[in-house]
């Protein structure tokens, strides 16, 4: 299994949401993570913060897939992107050198 990450920005519309609707929505984002998860996928979802905890810098997922059709079918899901509220990429990440993560056993 290979590692994939989503890496994310709200767009201008997004950030004008008033905060009860945008939370809404990653609420609804959370939701489906969870449900993933208990489906028995390998992700993890989160927000960035810039150095005074401020969030606003984006967010990251990261999950496990056979190949990056897969991972991208997953990713397409995310109400996030369904919703049209964030700019999004995805790239496979091949680790060099170093564990980070958990092996799975």
């Amino acid at each position: 299994m290979s590692i994939f990450i989503k890496t994310e920005r709200f767009k201008k519309e997004t950030l004008d949401l008033m905060p009860k609707k945008r939370s809404q929505y990653i609420k609804e984002h959370l939701a489906w993570v969870s449900k993933l998860k208990e489906a028995g996928e390998n992700i993890a979802s989160g927000y960035l913060v810039n150095e005074f905890n401020e969030a606003g810098g984006g967010g990251f997922l990261v999950v496990e897939a056979n190949n990056f059709e897969e991972a991208k079918l997953l990713i397409i899901n995310d109400p996030m992107i369904i919703n049209q509220l964030v700019t999004w990429e995805i790239h496979q990440w091949v680790p060099v050198l170093g564990q980070l993560l958990n092996q799975r056993g």
